[in-house]
Parts: structure tokens; sequence; C-alpha cells
């Protein structure tokens, strides 16, 4: 079978072209290929696929071998994959994903892709679409117990579920080995979450640290980054425009909020092609 490595920010993963290949088991297969010892190394598995109501669909694993809705780093070397690699010529693109479908504008330089801005589409904020189990129509700084000690959160869906909490130490302090599967498997979230943890610079700044669902700490999340510049936007402590700093880098989130639809610009880049034995 042959795959590519690719990452947008070192949130890296394996990607298959299913236009091409066929796996029998991608549940299994993420688990294996995304092993960072005995596997190519990974944060998941992402199969290109072809589809019936977009120019393709993105179907994600993570690296635990759960189904993920959506991702937002990986969407964006989506882009770069169907592009650089022939599978089509346009420059603005849709993509299907369990968390909708996504469209793509593509920025080229010397005919492959450099930078992706994506329509995210609309936050979702009601608790049920989000889930968490709370009461109200939102979910904005609200506490919640998690391991015996008391925090905020915020919780806004971008197809898949996120919690961003707001900090005033430095993220690079925080023991997010220990608190990250604390919130991501805390009984108020049904199908587990995403967490952010998150310190505000200035209004156009904001640096966060993130446990994903499924794979643990990853240096960068593109939802991730998307729900905490509505959750900013949200506590009144930026504008509109976010620059948000991940451990691999930064992303320009706009949350347009005329639109209903949060604007997520990044990088994309492949690492290396291979051939997996099995």
């Amino acid at each position: 079978m042959r795959f590519t490595k690719m990452q947008g920010l070192g949130n890296d993963y394996v990607y298959v072209n299913c236009l091409k290949e066929k796996v029998k088991d991608p549940a299994v297969l993420a688990k294996k290929i995304s092993d960072r010892h005995f596997g190519v190394g990974s944060d998941g598995l992402i199969m290109i696929n072809p589809s019936d109501c977009a120019d393709f669909e993105m179907e994600m694993y993570n690296a635990d071998g759960s189904r993920g809705e959506m991702c937002g780093n990986g969407i964006r070397c989506v882009g770069k994959y169907v592009y650089d690699y022939g599978l089509t010529d346009k420059k603005h693109i849709s993509v299907d994903t369990l968390g909708g479908i996504k469209f793509l504008d593509l920025t080229t330089e010397d005919g492959k892709v450099k930078l992706v801005k994506v329509d995210m589409g609309r936050p979702e904020l009601q608790p049920e679409l989000v889930p968490v189990t709370a009461d109200g129509k939102e979910v904005v700084n609200a506490p919640i117990t998690v391991d015996g000690d008391e925090y905020r959160m915020t919780c806004v869906s971008m197809g898949n579920p996120h919690a961003v909490v707001f900090v005033d130490c430095d993220v690079r302090e925080l023991p997010l080995e220990k608190i990250g599967p604390k919130f991501e498997n805390h009984e108020r979230f049904p199908q587990r979450v995403n967490t952010e943890f998150v310190r505000v610079t200035d209004r156009h700044t904001a640096e966060m640290r993130v446990w994903e669902r499924g794979s643990g700490e990853t240096l960068a999340c593109g939802t991730g980054a998307c729900a905490v510049a509505v959750a900013c936007v949200l506590n009144g402590l930026t504008e509109d425009e976010v620059t948000v700093k991940l451990l691999g880098g930064d992303l320009f989130i706009h949350w347009d909020r005329k639109k209903h639809t949060v604007y997520m610009t990044g990088p994309a880049e492949t690492v290396f092609d291979g051939e997996w034995p099995e």
C-alpha cells in the first residue's frame, strides 16, 4: 500500500489515496501505522476517498483507531495532496467530512500548494450539538470540576467537540499529560472531548496547547484553534481575527460573524512517500 506522510504545523498524519488503494480495516491500520516505534509514526490515518457530494471525502482515524469527525490540519494536507499529486487542477475544492462539507482555497508556489484557507463552517454552541452535558443555550465560562479542581470552560463544536480553558500561566508549564486525559474522558462529554488550554496575550493573539481526543497532546489542532478563536470572542478577550500560536507554529483564524463561519489559514507540508508492507 502506497502512503504519504504529511504534516500541518507538526500535526502529522499518514495519507492514503483510496481512489487507488483499498484499506480493509482502517481502525486497525490506524493503530499500527501511527505507532512511532513500530509503524510510520503519526497522529492518525487519513484516507482520501471519492465523494458523491464533494470533490473528495476525508475519512479520518485517530492514533487509537477511533474515527474522527474532522481535523483542520489534516484537511489542509488533503488539499495539498490532491493538487500536488494531480488528483485535481482546481484551486477551490470541496471536501466531505463527518463534520460536514468544507471548502478550501489553495495558494500555490512553483506548482505546489503552500497555504490553505479553509471555510470551517459555523461553530456550534448549543450543548447538545457539541455535545456536552449542560443547561442553557451555550456553555461560556462555565465551571467544571476535573480531578477535584475547578476550571472554567467554553464549549464549541467545529465538527468535533472542544472545551476551551483559559489560564493565566505559561501554557508550557501545564502538566497536560495529567489533566488532559481527565478532561477527555470526563462524564460531561458523551463523545469525549478535545481540550485547549489557552493564554491570551493581546487582542489579536492567543497561545495554546491541546490534548486531542484519541491522540493525546499534539503540536497543533486546526479545529481547536478555530474553537479557541470563537471562545476568545465569546469571552470578550480578543477581536474576531486571532493569531493562534501552537507548539508547531501559527494559525490565522477569522470568525466572520455576519456570515456565521470560521476561516482558518495555515501551511501544509509533505514529509515523504512510502510503502506499507501489509
